[in-house]
């Protein structure tokens, strides 16, 4: 019984290596909000300039 309060204690204790990854996981959707609108405003265009320079070729 010792063993398991023991170890429910250490499973319970704040860990800092698990909030590292929480910043990371919300930087990454914080950079998938700008850069998917950003996708579909300016994608047409884009689309246009690589077809015109493959066309100049």
């Amino acid at each position: 019984m010792r063993t398991l309060t023991r170890f429910v204690k250490e499973m319970l204790r704040y860990d800092e290596r698990g909030a590292s990854m929480v910043e990371y996981g919300l930087l990454l959707m914080l950079i998938a909000v700008v850069v998917a609108p950003a996708l579909v405003v300016f994608g047409p265009q884009v689309a246009a300039l690589y077809t015109a320079v493959i066309g100049a070729f």
